[in-house]
């Protein structure tokens, strides 16, 4: 991915986010592996689901990166824990929401009306993510499949593949990307 510069250890947090502001791609990759583990830590901690802390992580360091250039920040760290709190409260209330929802459905199917146009859906929903997915790149997409279809995790991606842990991250953090991307066309 990019080439990290030993000196880009020794900048302070304030040092790495002028960098960022001026679109510096090493900045981030330190930034990156300063932080992703505290900040994984965290989650990990508050939602006792390692899955599910890795992706909001991991769409937290997305953002960064899609910011970077125009993101000022006093406190690289502050910036860090605050995403992760509202990411946490926003996952706390999509999680109650999808219990409101599959209460509903199991009620609706329950009643028996589910329709040959709900089947229909469902396949091409199914259909356009599969697309979605081929189209990703060679190593990326394989990189995907193992961890979502395959069921592995990241170590174990990474010595299948012969990769670091880190770009198995990165490489599952921009491929969910590209799909979420891609799909909000489709709903």
């Amino acid at each position: 991915m990019f080439k990290k510069k030993p000196i880009y250890k020794t900048y302070s947090d304030e040092e790495l986010a002028e960098r960022i502001l001026e679109g510096d791609e090493t900045a981030y990759v330190e930034v990156y592996d300063r932080y992703f583990g505290i900040i994984y830590a965290f989650s990990r901690k508050m939602l006792q689901d390692e899955d599910q802390a890795e992706d909001i992580t991991q769409d937290i360091f997305l953002t960064l990166y899609e910011k970077m250039g125009s993101l000022r920040v006093i406190s690289l760290r502050a910036y860090l824990y605050q995403s992760a709190r509202y990411a946490l409260i926003d996952y706390s209330r999509k999680q109650q929401s999808k219990v409101n929802y599959m209460t509903g459905l199991t009620d609706y199917y329950a009643q028996g009306v589910w329709s040959t146009d709900d089947a229909v859906i469902e396949n091409e929903l199914r259909s356009q993510i599969e697309k979605q997915i081929d189209q990703l790149p060679a190593k990326m997409r394989t990189i995907f499949e193992l961890s979502r279809k395959s069921y592995l995790n990241n170590k174990e991606i990474a010595d299948q593949v012969g990769i670091s842990e880190g770009t198995v991250r990165l490489q599952i953090h921009h491929a969910i990307a590209r799909l979420r991307s891609r799909l909000t066309i489709f709903f």
